[in-house]
């Protein structure tokens, strides 16, 4: 399982769509495979950084971000890369 969910550069980096509800992560980088969708996930917050929490993985994949819910379809979530969040 951790070699579909993990990604090579990033020892601890795991794909927003890997998290289940309720997990909270913080954002290490969007892939920029496509251009336009990671300048508007920029728009919207989600850059290094920012603390994610998945609200919700079916129908839909739904997250929060910095206090804004998003909704996005899996290929968005799998772009987003995330670590665990440290408790503070």
């Amino acid at each position: 399982m951790s070699s579909i969910s993990s990604v090579s550069g990033f020892e601890h980096g795991r794909r927003l769509a890997a998290l289940d509800v309720g997990e909270t992560a913080i954002v290490l980088r969007v892939l920029r495979d496509n251009p336009e969708r990671a300048e508007r996930l920029k728009a919207l917050g989600v850059t290094p950084g920012a603390r994610v929490r998945v609200l919700q993985r079916f129908p839909g994949f739904v997250f929060e971000c910095d206090q804004t819910e998003l909704a996005v379809e899996p290929v968005v979530a799998r772009a987003i890369l995330v670590e665990d969040a440290v408790s503070s």
